[in-house]
């Protein structure tokens, strides 16, 4: 799926890529959702990655636009370094129930479609982001933060939940 290239297709895939993944996890149960997996990974910490990531964009953004050092990914780290930082976050939200990993999802999803709707295509798409170090517009970053993430995180549930059908 290309890129979106323009704020209206922005809204409409953030929208659309969240709906189907919130269909997806509201049918998932405390139990289904707490289970570690592969990497000591649960749905619920893949959820609360996600809420996570939207608001690091958000503050890269507003860094960046008051002429702060942004620190992509994290402070700390590098992005040679994603799989330390994803370890290092899921020990941070190790007391996280699924319900306040749903609610973080859901306050972080409202925080980017309000400063999608806060910015004009050109806010958007005119150029690279401030602070971003990379030909990226914020518009790109801000789909890489919410609907790309939406997506890979709804398409790692659905292998989840295959597979504890299978009885794996």
């Amino acid at each position: 799926m290309p890129a979106a290239a323009a704020k209206p297709q922005l809204k409409e895939i953030t929208v659309e890529e969240y709906a189907k993944l919130r269909s997806l996890i509201d049918r998932i149960g405390e139990e289904q959702a707490m289970r570690k997996r592969e990497d000591d990974t649960s749905i619920k910490d893949v959820v609360a990655h996600r809420a996570h990531w939207i608001e690091l964009f958000l503050g890269w953004y507003r860094d960046g636009q008051t002429g702060q050092k942004v620190e992509i990914p994290a402070k700390g780290y590098k992005w040679s370094e994603l799989k330390t930082f994803n370890a290092d976050l899921r020990a941070r939200q190790a007391d996280l129930s699924w319900l306040d990993a749903r609610a973080s999802l859901e306050g972080s999803h409202r925080r980017l479609l309000d400063f999608i709707d806060r910015h004009d295509d050109d806010d958007l798409y005119a150029g690279p982001m401030k602070g971003g170090n990379s030909p990226w517009t914020t518009g790109r970053w801000a789909e890489a933060a919410g609907p790309s993430h939406y997506r890979s995180a709804a398409k790692w549930i659905r292998a989840c939940l295959r597979s504890d059908l299978s009885g794996n």
